[in-house]
């Protein structure tokens, strides 16, 4: 797809298209949760791979939490401290959480808000989204928009006057917005009553 306008943008992802969202980690491929499936079908991802789950805040992500298993002084200590930030949380989920993000784990979800102030912008109008990173499976990261539009035509990309609109830098180059680290989130999941790391990054708790 070609770079499109904010309001054809947010309009696709809240509908059945897949925007390609930048994050302070990596350049992310982004869907309602509803249409999950289409993300394993666009990077040929296996489904023992669960989605992420991206929200522009962690009230917005409270819906899709389960609040039977989850200890909430735990909860509120470390999304004070760490998010928004790059550190995804696995815990268990709520029956809000489509199957298809999860088919194999449907008990739990990673969820995340990221540290970047376009990618909260655009959830902030979109709702929470199904992510995963801008790549085929197996293959390296794509690091710019240029690069994930050409590797997937399919995907919508925001055009820069808007990416400008949403930072509030009217007529700021586009060199000068945030562009994802490059690095991974930690991954910490939920054991009764502590984190264990499945993937250590920049967080470490």
């Amino acid at each position: 797809m070609p770079y499109v306008s904010l309001q054809d943008y947010v309009k696709a992802a809240r509908g059945d298209g897949v925007i390609a969202l930048p994050t302070d980690t990596v350049w992310g491929l982004a869907v309602n949760p509803e249409h999950s499936s289409i993300l394993y079908e666009l990077k040929r991802r296996s489904p023992e791979k669960s989605l992420i789950l991206l929200g522009a805040s962690a009230p917005d992500l409270w819906p899709y939490v389960s609040d039977v298993a989850m200890d909430g002084d735990q909860w509120q200590a470390i999304t004070d401290q760490h998010w928004p930030g790059q550190l995804t949380l696995v815990i268990p989920a709520s029956a809000q959480v489509p199957l298809a993000m999860h088919l194999t784990t449907p008990d739990t979800i990673g969820v995340r808000v990221p540290n970047h102030p376009v990618a909260r912008q655009i959830l902030t109008l979109t709702g929470p989204l199904a992510t995963t990173s801008a790549n085929l499976s197996g293959q390296p990261q794509l690091m710019g928009v240029d690069q994930v539009l050409d590797q997937f035509p399919q995907v919508y990309g925001l055009e820069i006057c808007a990416l400008q609109e949403l930072v509030g830098a009217s007529g700021a180059l586009a060199s000068s917005l945030p562009v994802p680290s490059g690095m991974p989130s930690t991954v910490a999941r939920w054991q009764l009553d502590h984190w264990e790391i499945l993937r250590q990054g920049t967080v470490y708790l």
